[in-house]
């Protein structure tokens, strides 16, 4: 049933400014709408709902990711605007630059939003 609706992402911080400025103006996500409950972004056609919360519990994996055509760029993109990749003493296929890389080629890199909300992207084998 569910698989004919279209899906909501929710992510949640408890500084909506601070994320505002990161999800918009670094990862360059429209915002659709904002009110003192959530903010609401565009994302290629789903909507990211950062949720308004007065405590944040950041889980050890990715809450949300994108798939990318070059992780590389983006890599390179989100360390100029500040952002720092993620490295994992125990992935051992990880490089240098924090980009890991999975048994059927594709290539994953992980940051942190503000709030410590883990994000990832993907570069997946062949064409997207």
């Amino acid at each position: 049933m569910f698989g004919s609706f279209p899906i909501i992402a929710c992510v949640a911080t408890r500084d909506p400014e601070d994320a505002k400025k990161f999800y918009r103006d670094v990862l360059g996500l429209p915002l659709i709408r904002e009110d003192s409950f959530a903010l609401l972004f565009d994302a290629n056609g789903t909507t990211l709902r950062l949720t308004i919360v007065q405590d944040v519990a950041p889980a050890k994996y990715a809450v949300a990711a994108w798939q990318v055509p070059d992780i590389l760029a983006a890599v390179n993109y989100l360390e100029k605007a500040g952002v720092k990749i993620k490295k994992f003493p125990n992935f051992k296929d990880q490089d240098e630059r924090g980009i890991w890389t999975a048994a059927d080629g594709s290539r994953v890199a992980w940051f942190t939003d503000p709030d410590g909300n883990m994000l990832s992207m993907t570069q997946p084998t062949g064409k997207l």
